[in-house]
């Protein structure tokens, strides 16, 4: 959950928004050394009036700065591919849950269970409990088992939909007609919230998302008493 002016990332709450935090800070640091760099060459050409000829036209310098990018993408470009394979790779779910998007509300079906299926609409600011977040709290949280590998299949029934919750890393377009998919895994329990994260109409701002991650034996009573 995210706290007022913060700066950086939400605290990772899955493997995989793990691997994403440490690529973020590897690229970050790349970025800061390239601008230092960059920042000492420009200074020191504006406050110096020597001028070095035998670097001016020396084959070895233009060497060096036509090696030395192609290395420094190759550093970006390799952690990048492999997250970006983890992301989409899948195996064995111990549960699925298919997601829709509506004009403005989820519905969730555990596809699972033989009927169980419900409708996520954002709770009303005058209808909120001491202690609720505004924007963010939902009639129905999504319960599910943590430490445990949960497929989410995505879609929408009406426009262009993103489901995203940034502490587990997930951010997947729910587009009509397509059924796109993602994995969960979460390492503790707790709330994770979440918003759509497409323009999707005037009420877009009002279709939260509430996952509410919980040990295995909770998840069973709660969904044998949804039954």
């Amino acid at each position: 959950m995210a706290y007022p002016f913060q700066m950086g990332l939400q605290d990772a709450a899955s493997p995989i928004m793990e691997e994403l935090l440490h690529f973020h800070d590897h690229t970050l640091m790349i970025v800061f050394l390239i601008s230092s760099l960059v920042l000492y060459i420009i200074s020191v050409m504006l406050t110096t009036k020597l001028t070095h000829t035998s670097t001016m036209d020396a084959q070895a310098v233009e060497t060096i700065w036509t090696i030395l990018p192609a290395i420094i993408l190759i550093m970006i470009a390799l952690p990048s591919l492999r997250i970006l394979y983890m992301m989409d790779e899948i195996n064995n779910p111990s549960l699925t849950v298919k997601t829709m998007g509506h004009q403005w509300y989820w519905s969730y079906e555990y596809t699972d269970y033989e009927d169980l299926n419900f409708d996520s609409y954002m709770i009303p600011t005058q209808e909120l409990k001491p202690g609720e977040l505004r924007l963010l709290e939902v009639d129905n949280r999504v319960v599910l088992p943590m430490e445990m590998t949960i497929r989410m299949l995505i879609s929408s029934e009406d426009v262009l939909h993103s489901w995203a919750v940034p502490s587990l890393g997930l951010k997947t377009d729910a587009i009509p007609g397509r059924l796109n998919q993602t994995t969960i895994m979460a390492m503790r329990p707790g709330l994770y919230y979440g918003q759509c994260s497409e323009i999707c109409g005037s009420n877009h701002s009002f279709m939260p998302i509430v996952l509410e991650l919980v040990p295995l034996s909770h998840f069973e009573k709660w969904s044998a008493s949804m039954l």
